[in-house]
């Protein structure tokens, strides 16, 4: 999920300073909170310390009526210059200037408000106006931009809006959402109906990691129900899930969701034809061991192929002594031995000579 978010976190630094994601590549490794925290240092520069110029238009905007003010911001300012200017106003103030806008300018604007302004603004704007916004928003594709909006609005105006957008619009701007707490509410409005569907256009739209995303954001019933339908989707779209899961190496976006699915839902997973590749076991184990998801890990190994287990023992032998060791202190405080030794009677003799050595193997054994 870090890498995730990370991701997410990226991708709005560059949109703030207008670059390439490809440039901000080096912020990759960090923590999603530091990256976070970044980005909302990133506003605070970018906003904080405006021309004085900003100000002077400021003022004078409000020396005239909200429509005089609207026609000036379009036609002699812009939609970047607007929205600088509209930062600098009072929330009733700059709602009234919006709402004599054309939605296609306003939409176009939003883009470079400053993201803190918006709370207060969306809250003032007439709940017809939000809507027409929104679905100008996603027909533009501007989900970082809906991203940022999305928490803020209102049920209603939500309820309003999702079936005017289309599932890769849903998928992308939860990806982007800047209130993450907030996704819950908004799933629970879509409905069960309108969920599956999202899920089931992650496939067709190449949106596996944002669909993973949005499901380590929720809790509960709500990421079972996304695990649920996923496993669900035909045999080759879940497929493309894990083969897009071993390129990027998002384990530990997905191993949390498998561990969430029931003996049926796990053993459709279990079966799939890219778990019985070598390389994908390979890069599993690895993921497991720098992650600690083994308690997550193992009910899958527990119904793969023997085969495939036959893999995943033989990589489980081949780590180092720290990595095995950590392996089975993990094992031993989770209370998991019951799901690691039929992995250990896969093993070779050397492989099996190396678990019987360990310390806490031999506290097991003791007791």
């Amino acid at each position: 999920m870090d890498k995730l978010r990370n991701r997410a976190e990226t991708q709005k630094i560059a949109r703030l300073l207008g670059e390439d994601t490809g440039r901000l590549s080096f912020l990759q490794d960090l923590p999603a909170a530091d990256v976070r925290a970044l980005r909302e240092q990133t506003v605070a520069a970018l906003y904080d310390h405006q021309p004085e110029m900003l100000d002077r238009i400021a003022k004078a905007t409000k020396l005239v009526p909200a429509g005089v003010a609207a026609a000036i911001s379009q036609k002699a300012l812009g939609p970047r210059l607007a929205a600088a200017v509209a930062g600098r106003l009072e929330p009733p103030r700059a709602a009234d200037i919006i709402e004599k806008l054309p939605v296609s300018f306003t939409a176009e604007s939003c883009a470079h408000l400053d993201p803190r302004r918006i709370p207060g603004i969306v809250d003032r704007l007439d709940e017809n106006l939000v809507v027409r916004i929104a679905v100008s928003l996603a027909e533009r594709g501007d989900h970082i931009t809906m991203g940022r909006f999305v928490g803020h609005l209102r049920d209603h105006a939500l309820e309003r809006i999702v079936p005017q957008v289309g599932d890769d619009a849903v998928l992308r701007s939860g990806f982007a959402v800047d209130q993450p707490e907030q996704l819950g509410r908004i799933i629970e409005l879509m409905g069960q109906e309108r969920l599956a569907s999202v899920i089931a256009s992650a496939t067709a739209d190449g949106l596996w990691p944002e669909a993973l995303a949005v499901a380590g954001m929720v809790t509960g019933e709500q990421r079972t129900a996304i695990a649920t339908l996923a496993a669900r989707r035909p045999q080759d779209e879940l497929d493309s899930l894990v083969r897009v899961v071993a390129e990027q190496d998002l384990w530990e976006s997905l191993l949390p969701l498998v561990a969430l699915l029931d003996d049926a839902d796990r053993r459709a997973v279990a079966v799939l034809p890219s778990l019985r590749e070598t390389g994908v076991l390979d890069g599993i184990v690895r993921a497991v061991v720098a992650t600690g998801l083994w308690a997550e890990f193992l009910p899958l190994v527990e119904v793969l192929p023997e085969e495939s287990r036959t893999v995943v023992a033989d990589a489980a032998a081949r780590l180092a002594d720290g990595e095995l060791d950590a392996l089975a202190r993990e094992v031993d405080k989770q209370d998991l031995w019951e799901l690691v030794l039929p992995l250990v009677e896969l093993m070779d003799d050397t492989g099996k000579q190396r678990i019987f050595e360990l310390p806490a193997f031999q506290d097991q054994a003791g007791q």
